[in-house]
């Protein structure tokens, strides 16, 4: 919520995709006119009471299904990861037509110079679990670009709290990240560049 929170509205029509148990999609049913979560499955939350506002669709995992220039703001955490790096563009290109003129997508994913995230990290340099890829920050505002977002920002922090860090200072901290042995890279998870967060803009 603390990053959310100042992107919401009375007026904000706010989405969700891979809302997991919908904790976030129904505290922010409280402060907007109406929420809606994607997701490819519905057995999480059979047992939730869902607010009025909210409503639950279900998704194939790339496409998303409401009507085109409809969100305000859109948000994922922890799903980029674990989309086919062939699906990744069309599902950041199906957000982008559904986002009405000035809305805003926040995506957080981990850091792949910091990762492997999942199982993997354990026996491999690279993602080979239940994370199809990871991305790093440059890699991920490559792919918004592609699909059409404009006033790509990038994020740095730690435990909810972040700043706008220029795209230069990012680019020449995770060249220097690449660059390193692994093993050290991996220390940077403790860092704020661990975690990546990246808005994008439909003008």
């Amino acid at each position: 919520m603390r990053i959310v929170r100042a992107y919401l509205y009375q007026d904000t029509v706010f989405l969700e995709i891979g809302p997991g148990d919908c904790t976030v999609s129904i505290e922010v049913a409280k402060s907007v006119k109406k929420v809606i979560a994607i997701d490819v499955s519905s057995e999480i939350t059979k047992q939730i009471e869902k607010p009025d506002n909210f409503s639950l669709i279900l998704s194939d995992g790339c496409g998303i299904p409401v009507p085109e220039n409809s969100i305000n703001v859109a948000y994922s955490n922890q799903l980029m990861e674990h989309v086919h790096p062939d699906d990744a563009m069309k599902q950041l290109k199906n957000i982008y037509q559904a986002l009405a003129l000035g809305g805003i997508y926040l995506c957080l994913t981990p850091n792949r110079l910091s990762g492997p995230h999942d199982i993997s990290t354990y026996f491999d340099e690279v993602a080979t679990g239940f994370h199809l890829r990871e991305y790093s920050n440059i890699e991920l505002v490559d792919l918004f670009k592609k699909d059409g977002y404009s006033d790509i920002v990038v994020y740095m922090g730690f435990k909810g709290y972040y700043i706008a860090c220029p795209l230069f200072l990012v680019k020449f901290l995770e060249g220097t990240l690449a660059r390193l042995p692994h093993s050290f890279r991996k220390k940077a998870r403790g860092t704020p560049l661990n975690c990546i967060f990246i808005s994008g803009k439909k003008n």
